[in-house]
């Protein structure tokens, strides 16, 4: 899954990304890598996907993840499959999506329960400028507080 709807960000923003550098640079976080997963056409592949990203989580022992994906729309299928997939696995899942004025997903669930906002726009909407619809420091610093703050939950559970 990638970073912000319609690919708007500089290749500077991909080498500076973020999350990745929120995540590297937590010291309560231990991170495990990055898997980046594509969005296929059809919804069986959409849900494999999902399916194989959870289980490769799953595979590397993760308390947690945080995903984003790079659309919205259809694009939320895998995205909500994703996140059902991993939290099914007993694992904390924090999302990262544009999501501005519709306010809501296509298809969502019980698991997407935290879910940051990309949307920096004031109208909601998405904007043809560079930085208004994708993640800042800000975006990935509150999705690994809340994603250290879902696992603390489950561990005294």
């Amino acid at each position: 899954m990638g970073i912000g709807p319609s690919t708007k960000e500089t290749t500077l923003h991909h080498f500076r990304d973020p999350l990745l550098d929120a995540v590297s640079n937590d010291e309560d976080v231990n991170l495990l890598g990055v898997v980046i997963v594509g969005s296929p056409q059809s919804n069986k592949d959409k849900y494999y996907v999902g399916k194989r990203a959870a289980v490769c989580i799953q595979a590397m022992n993760a308390d947690g993840a945080v995903i984003s994906v790079d659309g919205f729309g259809n694009s939320h299928v895998d995205f909500a499959n994703t996140i059902q997939e991993i939290a099914s696995r007993d694992i904390a899942v924090v999302g990262m999506s544009f999501v501005g004025i519709q306010g809501k997903f296509v298809t969502e669930n019980e698991y997407m329960d935290t879910v940051v906002d990309l949307n920096k726009s004031e109208s909601g909407a998405e904007t043809l400028r560079v930085g208004e619809n994708s993640s800042v420091k800000l975006d990935a610093k509150k999705a690994v507080s809340l994603l250290k703050l879902k696992i603390r939950r489950k561990d005294t559970k």
